[in-house]
């Protein structure tokens, strides 16, 4: 079997977790290629028993499963190596919440054993595009998003208006600080914190989210996946901000931007053990009740 391995930040915490994962891979006769940049910064010897990769064209289609060591948002930049190729994702939690990364230190052999043995499900997460008019070399590559798309004020504390249409028909206008589209992976994220439902990932849903919307009657909405959104705004600066997932990029007032679900899905890898229900239980907290 063929693995690749994606992280971010390489502190002394995870050194031993980092040891367990190449151990415990390469005694099972596993190939794995490394991120260069990842790979460069691990001191353990065991390093050198593998391969590199540098860039999303050096992951074929030969690779069964990329980890991703770290966070939530190492697992949303792992998304930008893999991208339409179809390879299960799987992260191991050394952050904090770790919703998507749900794989936790103490359950590092077992759930790699599992992998091995191809001992779990796929679960398919839709993705957002984005085109604007005009065209901005910063959303040409890079232009999808696994949690959302977000377009906020940038060097002002004034609101900006959102002028929102839905397949081409008027929605409104959100006077806020921003706006939201979440796909159901991102629900539970920005969009969470700002007022937004959960979703379930199998649903086949977006969900609209303004930021601190002066309307008081604005409220989320949730909408068909295969909507296609149109946004423009405007506002007392000539720039605003646009960002998919952690990717930030600045727009002029009066760009064009098209939202829709892209071609392609990103599949994770889910165990019985840590399946959605049980991680918003214990991550969110969800129904707790000191009464029960």
């Amino acid at each position: 079997m063929k693995i690749a391995i994606f992280g971010q930040h390489y502190q002394s915490s995870t050194e031993e977790i980092i040891e367990k994962v190449l151990e415990v891979l390469l005694q099972n006769n596993t190939t794995l290629i490394i991120e260069e940049s990842y790979f460069n910064s691990i001191s353990s010897p065991l390093k050198d028993k593998c391969n590199t990769y540098s860039n999303h064209e050096e992951l074929n289609n030969d690779i069964e499963a990329l980890i991703s060591i770290g966070g939530d948002g190492t697992i949303l930049r792992a998304v930008t190596y893999v991208r339409d190729k179809k390879i299960p994702i799987i992260g191991i939690n050394t952050g904090r919440l770790g919703f998507l990364a749900t794989v936790q230190v103490q359950n590092i052999e077992v759930m790699l054993l599992k992998i091995l043995s191809r001992d779990y499900t796929i679960s398919k997460r839709s993705l957002l595009s984005l085109t604007c008019s005009p065209r901005n070399p910063d959303l040409v590559d890079l232009n999808f998003a696994l949690n959302e798309v977000t377009v906020s004020r940038k060097d002002t504390t004034s609101m900006i208006t959102i002028d929102t249409y839905l397949n081409g028909e008027y929605l409104t206008s959100y006077w806020a600080d921003g706006l939201i589209i979440s796909t159901p992976t991102g629900s539970t994220g920005y969009s969470l914190s700002c007022g937004g439902p959960v979703l379930i990932p199998e649903v086949k849903s977006l969900a609209i989210t303004p930021i601190a919307p002066h309307n008081l009657n604005a409220r989320p909405l949730v909408i068909p996946d295969d909507t296609e959104i149109e946004l423009k705004v405007s506002g007392r600066e000539e720039q605003y901000l646009v960002s998919l997932d952690s990717r930030i990029t600045s727009v002029t007032n009066d760009t064009l931007l098209r939202i829709k679900k892209t071609s392609f899905q990103i599949n994770m890898i889910e165990f019985k053990e840590e399946g959605f229900l049980k991680t918003i239980r214990k991550k969110l907290l969800w129904g707790e009740d000191r009464r029960n």
